[in-house]
């Protein structure tokens, strides 16, 4: 957790000793009370001791005291502060993080434990860090100074209060042992309880359909009564903490005063008044240790808890990034895609998912994907977009190897559209010139909606281009949400255009006057096209069959149609299911 605060900002360290400032001015002005306290003992027993004396004392203390209030309203500001920024600052960079993730580290961490390290764990330190500044910094400069104050006082009290701070920290160090693993048990839990609740909410239409509502059940309560009993555990084990130290307190006091008659019964004379002035004061400063160490007993109360979310944060802010941004070049816009001798493989696993994959794609040509599921067709797209590296070979664009290109620069030469068409909250018009776009052209917004035939469907809202999408865009069916997909990849007016699986979505006609009007604006455009229906790719310059991950054969329809074994199955599973155009 510590190296989290390396993130700390010049602003927060500045603060940060202000606030120690004000720290060591409070516990100044708390261990001022008791010589005022002392003082007025030692009128109390002086005969001929002036009432204006006492009410002197008094007025200190309640100076100090009063002084002490406004510096402890001043740290608690400032740590408040503190502690949001810098949790501000974490959840800012734990965000970007993640955004230059692949899909390949997202899975290492998986999207709920994401979610729960930016939002849950980034809250517990934030909270630790609040708690912190105003306890870690003032309980030891409080029991610094009290020390300092009763040293040498009486041995027997040293000893009684050495013996007391003993218990006191072999109680905190049990507490806390036991509590730590339990602590780590919790995040998981909880990273487990938002993938389930997750799972239920984008699945809910799947549960009902198949009455699973119960089955869905069983598996949150199992989660929900481990959380609830490791809960439990560590809420009893810390409640063991408070009244420990309210025992270990008032035993204290006690001590003292036994420790303090015995010495004044055994003292003589004028020595009585000074032994029972140094008990009073001594009992205070104790008090103030035992105070010290109490306020600490709230730190670690949430301590094992926050120490667990900075090691997970930590995690992720040091995660390695497997795809590395590349550099800029200048290079001819979309003039062909390549791939030389490609084979991937999942980290971990054994066997690659496509092997040996070898084609190319000339500017102008649309060149086609068909296979079985599974066969590696999205995995060559992603290969392309960088959103996995090639474990062999080169995937090379307009020349250079796409491990050598900028993020940006690359998908700047490329409209995607992915398998699973996803839109975002706002409006038709936002999510076709979605992107880091200075201006917004909406003539250039009508003709995507026009070639996408988005605007089929316009006439039937109210706002047109302007209506309101849902969040996911749950108010517009699939075919609507994938024609909106494609709208948004052609208003960038791409080189390279990427059809993952894009149009199964869409009835035949509008496939085709899809496809069509693509052909007609895009023509000098690469179009590599993922499809399941071979009516989709007809007309393709160059059809890639997969086969298990390899290639079975690449040519036209024609020539595939006498080449291929594979894909003659295809096409004769489709024309008998009546799927052929």
């Amino acid at each position: 957790m510590i190296k989290l605060f390396k993130h700390l900002q010049f602003n927060g360290l500045l603060m940060i000793v202000v606030c120690l400032c004000f720290i060591a001015i409070q516990g100044w002005l708390d261990l001022k009370i008791p010589d005022k306290m002392s003082e007025i003992t030692m009128y109390v027993q002086t005969e001929g001791s002036e009432m204006s004396e006492i009410l002197k004392s008094g007025g200190w203390m309640l100076f100090y005291a009063f002084g002490s209030l406004l510096a402890a309203f001043i740290i608690s500001l400032i740590s408040a502060r503190i502690s949001s920024d810098f949790s501000s600052t974490i959840r800012q960079k734990l965000f970007y993080k993640i955004q230059s993730f692949s899909i390949s580290e997202i899975n290492d961490f998986s999207m709920p434990s994401l979610i729960t390290r930016s939002t849950n764990d980034v809250t517990q330190i934030q909270t630790m860090l609040l708690m912190g500044i105003q306890v870690i910094f003032k309980a030891p400069i409080i029991a610094g100074i009290a020390l300092y104050k009763i040293i040498g006082k009486s041995k027997e009290w040293s000893f009684t209060t050495g013996v007391a701070v003993l218990l006191l920290l072999l109680i905190v160090v049990l507490c806390v042992c036991l509590t730590i693993k339990k602590f780590k048990r919790i995040q998981f839990l909880t990273d487990d309880m938002n993938r389930i609740t997750r799972e239920n909410i984008n699945g809910v239409q799947v549960l009902r359909a198949y009455n699973a509502e119960k089955y869905r059940e069983k598996s949150f309560d199992k989660i929900n009564v481990d959380i609830t009993n490791t809960n439990i555990y560590t809420s009893v084990v810390m409640a063991f903490l408070n009244p420990s130290i309210s025992m270990v307190m008032n035993g204290l006091s006690l001590a003292i005063y036994w420790v303090g008659a015995s010495l004044i019964n055994e003292s003589v004379g004028d020595d009585r008044f000074g032994l029972f002035s140094d008990m009073v004061v001594y009992s205070s400063y104790a008090m103030q240790i035992v105070s010290a160490f109490m306020m600490l007993v709230m730190v670690f109360m949430i301590l094992p808890r926050a120490v667990v979310s900075g090691k997970r944060i930590t995690e992720v802010l040091n995660k390695k990034i497997a795809v590395r941004d590349g550099n800029d070049f200048k290079t001819p816009n979309g003039s062909f895609v390549e791939f030389r001798d490609v084979s991937f493989k999942y980290p971990g696993a054994e066997d690659n998912v496509v092997s040996n994959i070898s084609f190319r794609a000339d500017k102008g040509e649309t060149v086609a994907f068909i296979g079985s599921t599974g066969c590696g067709k999205t995995t060559i797209m992603n290969l392309i977009m960088r959103f996995f590296d090639a474990t062999e070979g080169e995937v090379i664009i307009d020349g250079i190897n796409v491990k050598d290109y900028s993020l940006k620069l690359l998908h700047e030469k490329i409209g995607y559209v992915p398998q699973n068409s996803f839109i975002f909250s706002g409006t038709i018009a936002s999510n076709i010139a979605y992107g880091p776009y200075e201006s917004i052209d909406n003539e250039v917004i009508n003709e995507a909606a026009n070639i996408a035939y988005v605007s089929d469907f316009l006439d039937e809202l109210n706002e047109g281009i302007q209506s309101i999408v849902n969040r996911e865009g749950t108010n517009f069916s699939g075919g609507q949400k994938q024609r909106i997909s494609i709208a948004r990849a052609i208003y960038k007016k791409p080189k390279i255009l990427i059809f993952d699986d894009s149009f199964s979505a869409l009835d035949y006609k509008t496939d085709q006057l899809v496809r069509t009007m693509l052909n007609e604006k895009y023509k000098d455009s690469i179009k590599l096209i993922v499809a399941q229906r071979v009516g989709t790719i007809i007309e393709a310059d160059k059809i890639v069959v997969l086969d298990n991950g390899r290639i079975d054969g690449i040519g036209t329809h024609d020539q595939l149609l006498n080449n291929s074994d594979v894909y003659r199955q295809i096409v004769a599973t489709q024309i008998q299911g009546g799927d052929e155009e």
